[in-house]
């Protein structure tokens, strides 16, 4: 796949290595912003709506005001025009623009960077690994998907070391909450279960759609609490994410799992044919 990069930056459009932001910016620093990220077929990004409102939660979270959507999907606009980017994703970023040396804020514009590029599809099905750290269910950004990101950076290369797609955390109770980039999800007898929103986990917009397509369809899916002890004794186990869909997982750690089971390749066929009816569900 050609790789296309393109980056637009409080109104400017702009080259992949062109220097664009201030050194002193608070994203930059602390890692005071919001981000989305979106998955991009033919040059549209899915489930546009579904990400602004998760988006404006994290800035709500945050206490980040002043936020224009018009703004940003001025930038959105911008990146995604031209040529189609045929598989890729689009990913936006707010901060809380210029800040002191320090925690504290100014009273400054926030900065708004848009880039989309191109990816590659996913394998069919992957594998997993335990990370030795932990989700803190109680922690002031649980749940919102804010740029300080370093814990998702360094258990995702701890599990690229190790050959896998995903590194799985625990939370403070020892309960299975998410992946670094991605929802998990274990089918125990029919049912497949995740762990609800109060684990720590961010709420997917895959999972969101999976959960409420699955339902609508008479797939049997559940949100309750699965103890880290015995999460990988499943018969079938997927993750969710933007890019990769509903997608089987073939190993965790020291087990192995049919990739897809039934279950998981009824939701990976569910996914992909309501996903396929609205760019925008």
């Amino acid at each position: 796949m050609a790789e296309v990069e393109r980056v637009w930056v409080d109104g400017r459009l702009l080259g992949p290595a062109e220097p664009a932001v201030s050194a002193l910016d608070h994203g930059i620093s602390v890692g005071d912003g919001a981000f989305e990220a979106l998955k991009v077929v033919d040059g549209v990004a899915f489930a546009m709506g579904r990400h602004l409102v998760r988006f404006r939660r994290t800035l709500t979270g945050l206490g980040l005001s002043g936020f224009s959507e018009d703004r940003l999907r001025e930038g959105i606009e911008t990146v995604l025009g031209g040529s189609p980017i045929p598989f890729g994703r689009l990913r936006y970023v707010v901060t809380a623009g210029r800040g002191p040396l320090g925690s504290a804020r100014l009273d400054a514009p926030l900065t708004y960077i848009v880039a989309a590029a191109t990816v590659e599809h996913p394998d069919a099905s992957g594998s997993l690994v335990t990370a030795p750290w932990t989700r803190n269910e109680r922690a002031a950004t649980a749940g919102l998907k804010t740029t300080s990101y370093a814990d998702n950076v360094i258990a995702l290369a701890y599990a690229t070391d190790r050959g896998a797609v995903e590194a799985v955390f625990a939370n403070t109770r020892d309960e299975l909450c998410e992946c670094t980039g991605s929802n998990v999800f274990v089918v125990r007898d029919g049912v497949a279960i995740t762990p609800p929103l109060a684990s720590g986990a961010l709420a997917g917009v895959t999972r969101e759609l999976t959960l409420e397509w699955a339902r609508e369809a008479g797939v049997p899916v559940r949100e309750e609490p699965v103890p880290m002890s015995h999460a990988r004794d499943a018969d079938e186990v997927f993750i969710t994410s933007t890019t990769k869909d509903v997608l089987p997982i073939h190993a965790w750690d020291d087990r192995s799992y049919a990739a897809p089971g039934p279950l998981t390749a009824r939701l990976v066929s569910l996914f992909a044919e309501r996903a396929a009816s609205s760019m925008d569900p």
